[in-house]
């Protein structure tokens, strides 16, 4: 059996050795305290593998009929059932396709499932802490279907087969017939996708959010999350994914990168190269006068003595310092708000981190902006980009969160340009 962990970039370079691409987890900030183990939750490549024939549909049989009863208890054929009422089921057999590898993707850590994914922590470092809360993510979320051949266009379609090779639709879930007399249906609480305008690239603009149905026809939004009413079906649109994709599944946003936008994108070795020569401009702090560094890419979890600290109103960049404070800041150092001794704006005043990871970013440009209010810093197109892409949040809302850590954006802009100060000699 093909290990999903076979499948894992651990390389410093982007232009991993991938058929497909890759999907990373917004919210995970590439190098992760705990090292290598962080990141395989946090990024799959997909690759070529030999005999994971991908399927498609077959033949439709009624419930209760021999045919559809096999097709169930047959752990060697896939099948979704669609359950219209106690005394009506239907069951559309699938057959292997030996022109398209399927990977698959949800909450499940059963055997089927590639790519496990968790709930997204809003501002966690790592998937330690696990939510007390049931997850909202599906045990068999989703899957994407590949081209064997060029130019390997890849597919999503909502729901994935268990260990037994079956989707089951449950008699509460929106389903329906379609005009050609093929059956279809939605999650409960659906798989989202929206792509971005102008591809993934300094150029990007948001694009809608759409969901994908279990056969892959596109449709907007139901009222809410979980509604049973499906959306309005949109023919003019493709459940293909093109690279910047991204695909929510209501409790975590992945970001579709193909193997071809991979290849443009920068590498950690080059982030490296950046967070070098920010270090060696030997910027200080405007008050105490000690020198400033990022930490390296393995970072701990807490700031060190050169850490960069930032006003967020003004962008103004300091050391860290007790003063400035006032009676309505928060417990914690971080996110006081505080009054910047060189302009006197007043606002949250935190410390700053590199953006680790390379596949968020849209250009190769140096970091000179940093999220508000995290102070995760990366370079001003990145910054733009991430601040006006609408992401969900619950089962109707959505709002802009920085890719690092998940945090939702605050502020005017969401982000704000740094002002570092040089050496005096």
């Amino acid at each position: 059996m093909y290990s999903p962990e076979d499948t894992i970039s651990t390389t410093a370079s982007t232009k991993v050795p991938v058929k497909y691409g890759e999907l990373l987890v917004l919210g995970y900030n590439g190098s992760l305290p705990n090292g290598d183990r962080g990141r395989r939750k946090s990024r799959f490549a997909l690759c070529k593998r030999p005999k994971a024939n991908g399927v498609k549909p077959s033949t439709v049989h009624v419930a209760c009929s021999p045919q559809a009863a096999k097709a169930i208890s047959n752990k060697d054929q896939h099948s979704i059932s669609y359950t219209l009422s106690r005394a009506q089921t239907v069951v559309v057999e699938y057959t292997h396709d030996s022109n398209t590898d399927m990977f698959q993707i949800g909450r499940s850590t059963e055997s089927p499932i590639d790519f496990v994914v968790t709930d997204t922590i809003a501002g966690s470092q790592s998937n330690a802490d696990t939510q007390s809360v049931q997850s909202t993510i599906s045990r068999f979320a989703c899957r994407i279907m590949c081209q064997r051949t060029p130019p390997y266009t890849a597919r999503i379609y909502a729901a994935g087969f268990d260990s037994s090779k079956n989707i089951f639709l449950g008699e509460k879930a929106a389903k329906w017939k379609t005009p050609d007399g093929q059956m279809d249906g939605l999650t409960t609480n659906g798989v989202l996708v929206m792509h971005p305008r102008n591809g993934f690239s300094q150029d990007s603009k948001p694009g809608v959010w759409r969901e994908i149905s279990v056969c892959g026809n596109v449709f907007t939004l139901r009222e809410t999350r979980s509604a049973q009413q499906r959306g309005k079906m949109v023919e003019t649109e493709s459940q293909e994914l093109v690279d910047g994709s991204l695909i929510d599944l209501c409790g975590a946003t992945l970001l579709w990168r193909t193997a071809e936008g991979l290849a443009r994108t920068p590498t950690l070795k080059h982030l490296e190269a950046l967070r070098q020569e920010i270090n060696a401009a030997r910027p200080q702090c405007p008050v105490g006068f000690n020198t400033l560094a990022f930490p390296s890419m393995r970072r701990k979890d807490t700031p060190d003595e050169k850490q960069p600290w930032v006003y967020l109103q003004c962008g103004h960049v300091h050391g860290y310092h007790n003063w400035g404070g006032h009676l309505e800041e928060r417990e914690g150092r971080e996110g006081r708000l505080r009054e910047c001794p060189m302009c006197r704006a007043k606002g949250p005043y935190v410390p700053l981190w590199l953006g680790c990871e390379a596949g968020f970013y849209v250009d190769a440009a140096p970091p000179t902006h940093a999220f508000n209010p995290c102070g995760h810093v990366c370079s001003e197109k990145t910054a733009s980009f991430w601040s006006q892409i609408p992401l969900p949040h619950g089962t109707h809302t959505f709002h802009a969160a920085c890719p690092f850590c998940a945090q939702q954006l605050s502020g005017e802009q969401g982000y704000v340009r740094l002002i570092f100060q040089g050496p005096l000699d």
